[in-house]
C-alpha cells in the first residue's frame, strides 16, 4: 500500500489544526504506509479466507520467535532460552530481511475482499510491520552498535541476574543461561568489528556518548567474581534446584564470569577508549553522518507514524512550549512566587529543584511515596476506565550499574502467563534530581493508567493475533498513550497540590521541549550546549538530568518525538468525539476504544475512532 504526501500548504494547515486541539486531518502515513481499507461487504467474508489469515499469522509468529529467542523468553515461551542471536551481524540482518520479504509476499497474496473488518485491520498491521522491518534493515545501524542508552551489553545484567525475564527455577533453566550467555563473546567480537568498519565509513558516535559508555562497561567487569551481577542466580537457589547440582552450577557460573563476561566487558571498554573515542565525532547531528539526513527523516516518520518533517515538528514543539509555558505561569501566580530574575519561570524551576520539601530523605522514602500512589490511583481508575489488566506490577529502583544514564522511569512488561509481574523502575540516582513534585505524573506515565495498563491490556486481548499482542509496539501510540495518561491526573484525584500540578506541567513541557531539541540538534544545526540550555530554560530539569536527556536524544534520535505527537493525537480524537457526540460521549468507552485493539499507527487509530464516532451517532 503506497504512502502518500500532502502538499506543503495542506500539511501546515493540518499542523495548525493540531495546535488548535482538533484532529490532525488526513495525516499521511509513515513509511511504509498503512491505509485502513474500507469495510468489506458482509456477504464477501468467507471462513476459508479467515482460516488462511490465521494460519499465516500463526506460522509467522513461530518463525519470528525462533529468530528472536529473547523476545520468546520475555513473553514466557521458554523453548529458545539457550539461544542468543547476533542481531548486529549483517549476515543475520540480511537473513531476517529475506524472511520478512517472504512473509510480506504471502500476506499481499491474500484476498482482502474476503475478510471482515477486524481481520483486514490485522492484515494491514502485519503488512505494515513487515515493510517497516525491511526498511530498517536497509540502514547501517549495526555499524554503531553501542550507546549509553540502548546497548545490548547493558541489557545482559537485567536479563541474567535472576530478577528479569530469564527464569532461574530449574537446573535446565540455569543451564539454558550458560548456553545463552556463551554467545556474549561473539556479540562483542562482532560489535568491535562493526565499529571499526563504522570508523572507516564515518559512521561513529559523538564523543560525549562514548565518554558516558566506557565507565558503564568497565563497571560490569567485576574483579571479585562473587560480587559480579551474573553470580546472583547461584547465590540463592530456588527449591527447584536439587542440592546435588548446586555446587556444580556455582562453579560453572564463576567460570562464565571469569572466562566470558569479565574479558568481554574489559575488551569492549578498552577498545572504546583506545580506538573508538579518538575517532568519535565532534559533531552531534544524525544528519552529519553519511546518508544521515535521509536516515533521520526516516527515524522521525517511523517513530511518529506521520509524514511530518523535522522542520514541521520543530515548529509544533515551539508552539507547545509557548502554550504550556503560559499554563505554568498561571501556577506561578497562583502560589505567589516572587523573584527579581527576568526569567521568572526558570527561577521558579530552580527554586522548586532546591526546595527541601520536594526532596526525598533517602531511596526508601522515594519508593514508599510511589508505592503509596499505587493504591489511591487504582481505586480511582473505574471513574474513567471500564476494563482493567489482570497483571500486577512491582516498583523497583533502577539498578546501580545503569542508573547514571537511565531515564527517570522505565516500564518492563509482565509475563503474559502471570509468572512475572510488570516492573516500574524508578531512578534513584542523584536523589536531589528526583523531586517529589514529579512523582504523580511519572507514576501515571509508567504504571497506571500508562504503560502497564496499556501493555498488559493488549497482551491479555486473546482475540488479537500474537504478533500484535507481543511483537513490539508503535512508539507513537504507546508513549503517546502514556503521556496522555498523565493528563488524567485530576480525573483520578491527583494534582490537587499546585506544585504537583506544576510538576505535571513540567513533565508535559519536557516532552514538548523534546520536539524542539531533537529536531534542533539533528536537522537544524543546534549545538549540544544550545539544546541543554533550552531544556534548562524551559523545564524543571537540573544540569545533570538535562545533559543525560540531551545525550539520550543523540543516542536514539527521533524516539523522543513520539510522546508528544501521540499524546496530541489522542487528545485531538477525544475532543473530536466530545464535540460530535455531545451528551452521548462516554469517556470510559472512548478509552476502551483507544486501547482495545492494541497499538496502532496514529492515522489508523484516527480512522478507527472516526468509525466508532459514526457508529455512536
Amino acid at each position: 500500500m503506497a504512502s502518500f504526501h500532502r502538499p506543503v500548504s495542506s500539511r501546515l494547515h493540518a499542523l495548525a489544526a493540531l495546535l488548535a486541539g482538533v484532529v490532525l486531518g488526513g495525516c499521511a502515513a509513515t513509511l511504509p504506509a498503512v491505509a485502513p481499507a474500507p469495510a468489506a461487504p458482509a456477504a464477501a467474508v468467507t471462513p476459508a479466507a479467515k482460516q488462511a489469515l490465521d494460519a499465516l499469522f500463526a506460522e509467522y509468529w513461530e518463525d519470528a520467535l525462533e529468530r528472536s529467542p529473547v523476545l520468546a523468553t520475555r513473553i514466557g515461551d521458554l523453548r529458545y532460552n539457550d539461544r542468543y542471536p547476533i542481531g548486529i551481524d549483517r549476515a543475520e540482518i540480511n537473513t531476517d530481511r529475506v524472511a520478512e520479504e517472504r512473509w510480506l509476499a504471502k500476506a499481499q497474496a491474500l484476498d482482502v475482499a474476503q475478510l471482515g473488518e477486524a481481520d483486514r485491520l490485522n492484515l494491514d498491521m502485519f503488512i505494515y510491520g513487515r515493510k517497516r522491518a525491511i526498511r530498517v534493515a536497509g540502514f547501517p545501524g549495526e555499524l554503531m552498535p553501542l550507546n549509553q542508552f540502548q546497548a545490548e551489553p547493558l541489557g545482559w545484567p537485567q536479563l541474567g541476574t535472576g530478577s528479569g525475564a530469564q527464569p532461574f527455577r530449574t537446573v535446565k533453566e540455569y543451564e539454558d543461561w550458560l548456553a545463552r550467555s556463551a554467545n556474549f563473546t561473539r556479540w562483542v567480537d562482532v560489535a568491535i568489528a562493526n565499529s571499526r568498519e563504522g570508523i572507516r565509513r564515518g559512521l561513529v558516535l559523538p564523543k560525549p556518548l562514548v565518554e558516558r559508555l566506557v565507565p558503564l562497561l568497565e563497571g560490569l567487569a567485576s574483579a571479585d567474581l562473587d560480587k559480579s551481577l551474573f553470580m546472583r542466580p547461584v547465590q540463592q537457589f530456588p527449591a527447584g534446584v536439587p542440592e546435588a547440582d548446586r555446587a556444580r552450577l556455582v562453579a560453572a557460573y564463576r567460570q562464565q564470569v571469569e572466562q566470558v563476561f569479565n574479558p568481554a566487558y574489559t575488551r569492549l571498554a578498552a577498545f572504546l577508549k583506545a580506538e573508538y573515542l579518538p575517532a568519535a565525532r565532534t559533531t552531534i547531528a544524525w544528519g552529519d553522518l553519511p546518508g544521515g539526513a535521509e536516515w533521520y527523516a526516516d527515524l522521525v516518520q517511523r517513530q511518529t507514524t506521520t509524514s511530518y518533517t523535522p522542520e514541521e515538528i520543530h515548529a509544533l514543539g515551539l508552539a507547545e512550549v509557548a502554550r504550556i509555558g503560559r499554563e505554568i505561569d498561571g501556577v506561578i501566580v497562583q502560589v505567589g512566587f516572587q523573584t527579581a530574575e527576568p526569567n521568572k519561570r526558570k527561577a521558579f524551576f530552580e527554586w522548586m529543584r532546591k526546595e527541601p520539601r520536594f526532596q526525598y530523605a533517602d531511596e526508601p522514602a522515594l519508593l514508599r511515596h510511589y508505592n503509596g500512589l499505587k493504591g489511591g490511583v487504582n481505586a480511582a481508575l473505574p471513574r474513567v476506565f471500564k476494563a482493567f489488566p489482570k497483571s500486577d506490577f512491582e516498583i523497583r529502583p533502577v539498578e546501580p550499574f545503569r542508573a547514571a544514564s537511565a531515564a527517570g522511569g522505565q516500564y518492563n512488561a509482565a509475563a503474559p502467563d502471570g509468572s512475572r509481574p510488570g516492573i516500574f523502575y524508578v531512578n534513584t540516582y542523584d536523589l536531589k534530581s528526583r523531586p517529589s513534585y514529579a512523582a504523580e505524573s511519572l507514576y501515571l506515565h509508567e504504571a497506571m493508567p500508562g504503560h502497564h495498563f496499556q501493555v498488559a491490556l493488549a497482551q491479555e486481548q486473546e482475540s488479537l493475533p500474537a504478533f500484535r499482542r507481543f511483537g513490539g509496539g508503535i512508539t507513537a501510540y504507546s508513549e503517546g498513550w502514556a503521556l496522555y495518561a498523565e493528563s488524567l491526573g485530576r480525573d483520578l484525584g491527583l494534582y490537587t497540590d499546585p506544585y504537583q500540578y506544576a510538576g505535571a506541567l513540567s513533565s508535559e513541557m519536557f516532552r514538548a521541549v523534546r520536539l524542539v531539541v531533537d529536531t534542533g540538534m539533528h536537522s537544524k544545526g543546534w549545538s549540544r550546549e544550545q539544546a541543554v540550555q533550552f531544556m534548562l530554560d524551559n523545564t524543571a530539569s537540573g544540569e545533570t538530568a538535562a545533559r543525560t536527556e540531551i545525550d539520550r536524544y543523540l543516542a536514539i534520535p527521533g524516539q523522543a518525538l513520539s510522546y508528544k505527537m501521540g499524546e496530541l493525537k489522542i487528545k485531538a480524537l477525544r475532543a473530536r468525539a466530545e464535540q460530535a457526540l455531545g451528551q452521548k460521549f462516554d469517556l470510559r468507552e472512548f478509552h476502551w476504544q483507544v486501547l482495545k485493539d492494541g497499538a496502532l499507527p496514529l492515522e489508523v487509530l484516527d480512522a478507527k475512532i472516526q468509525r466508532w464516532i459514526d457508529s455512536q451517532r
